[in-house]
């Protein structure tokens, strides 16, 4: 019989693939590898995931990225000071504000420059601005991945609103390029703050009918509960930080435990939970949406008329009327723009609470108007490393449910 089986099998087949083995066990081993992505859209950017899949369930994986890496360390140390500033929007471009003010913030630390009460109180405003909006698009994405269209549609009207304030700062929504080494690029509007307060009142209930919306849903909750489970001691283990540490039960927020700016100034709570997946990152994230609107309501009314530049004349852009009336001016603006200026020997290691965790820039100065070398820490890099851990034995849809809840963005992570 299984001869005959065989000879069947084999009928009209080329030599080469004639088959031997045992019908009963006729396809062998059922594993697969699997390429996912690198351009697939759940991927969130060009990331790739070589899965060995039993099923749909991923046995052993290994993530590969670098294919966005633009070199950015390494522009650092051949464009001048201020002509990096632009490069640092386009790393996390969810959340590019925060990026221009912890560079500034490192470069100044190097200068030893201090800059206006106005202007760290601005500064503040960025990075929550940009903390909430990193969040929306976060927690939206994810649940579009998992199939709650609409729920995105909500936050996206906000973070429409808030990039429309964002403007009124800096004249651009997405890249915005707004701080300068000692100040910022333009002040506040007039009646900014009572724009501000109004749009927090707005988001506050978008984010309440939000929660309803999605937090209780019996469908969220069995595709993200217990899902992409990463524990303490493996956080700690791979470097996380932020939301996804948080949700892990890692009780640290460096804008609490490491002030900077006016952080000791305004109240705020640090939401941390234990179970550490998918469900507990987008609760986190929810909380610290609410968190930042609480700051940012304090901000709008502690904020007070005043300069934004320090008068360091090593870094303060000359004003046009003196540029354009005095040839000192004219000359400075020239040697400011052209040259750059020089920063004294040293180097600085500036880290802040970004959206995603820990970012920062750790800058060596020879003396120069460029550093001599410049590295920057990503969240995204040390979160990324685990997705493979992370997702060991899940199944793909769990996959992408994981990646969204870590928020990789590829333009952080590879740099």
């Amino acid at each position: 019989m299984q001869n005959s089986t065989t000879d069947k099998l084999n009928k009209g087949l080329p030599e080469s693939y004639s088959i031997e083995h045992d019908p009963d066990d006729l396809w062998g081993d059922s594993r697969i590898i699997v390429n996912i992505g690198p351009t697939h859209p759940a991927m969130h950017g060009a990331l790739r995931m070589v899965a060995k899949l039993n099923g749909e369930t991923i046995e052993k994986s290994y993530c590969e990225y670098g294919y966005t890496h633009r070199a950015k360390e390494k522009l650092g140390e051949n464009r001048t000071y201020h002509n990096f500033i632009v490069y640092t929007d386009r790393l996390n471009y969810c959340s590019a504000l925060i990026n221009n003010v912890v560079y500034s913030m490192s470069v100044e630390r190097l200068l030893g420059v201090e800059v206006p009460e106005r202007c760290v109180w601005i500064r503040m405003i960025c990075c929550e601005l940009a903390r909430v909006i990193d969040h929306l698009i976060c927690i939206g994405i994810n649940a579009v991945d998992l199939g709650a269209f609409s729920f995105f549609l909500y936050g996206f009207h906000q973070r429409e609103e808030a990039y429309t304030l964002i403007e009124k700062l800096s004249g651009a929504r997405l890249t915005t390029s707004y701080t300068r080494i000692g100040g910022l690029a333009g002040d506040a509007p007039e009646g900014f703050e009572s724009e501000l307060k109004a749009w927090v009142a707005k988001t506050r209930k978008v984010i309440d009918e939000m929660d309803s919306l999605l937090t209780g849903n019996k469908i969220w909750k069995k595709r993200t509960v217990g899902v992409g489970v990463f524990n303490k001691e493996q956080c700690l283990k791979f470097s996380h930080s932020g939301p996804n540490a948080r949700a892990a039960g890692i009780d640290l927020d460096l804008r609490r435990d490491q002030p900077c700016m006016f952080y000791k100034d305004v109240e705020f709570d640090v939401p941390v939970s234990q179970n550490g997946d998918v469900f507990d990152r987008y609760l986190i994230r929810i909380a610290e949406i609410r968190q930042s609107l609480n700051i940012l309501s304090q901000i709008a009314d502690k904020i007070k008329k005043g300069p934004i530049w320090s008068e360091d004349k090593r870094v303060r852009i000359p004003d046009k009327d003196v540029v354009y009336n005095t040839m000192e001016g004219l000359i400075h603006h020239f040697k400011f723009f052209m040259t750059g200026f020089s920063v004294p020997e040293g180097e600085a290691y500036t880290q802040f609470e970004a959206a995603n965790g820990e970012l920062g820039f750790y800058i060596v100065s020879k003396g120069s108007p460029r550093s001599h070398r410049m590295r920057i820490r990503g969240p995204s890099f040390w979160h990324y490393q685990s997705l493979s851990t992370m997702v060991q034995g899940e199944k793909i849809a769990d996959m992408v449910a994981a990646l969204g809840s870590i928020n990789i963005i590829a333009g952080e992570l590879d740099r």
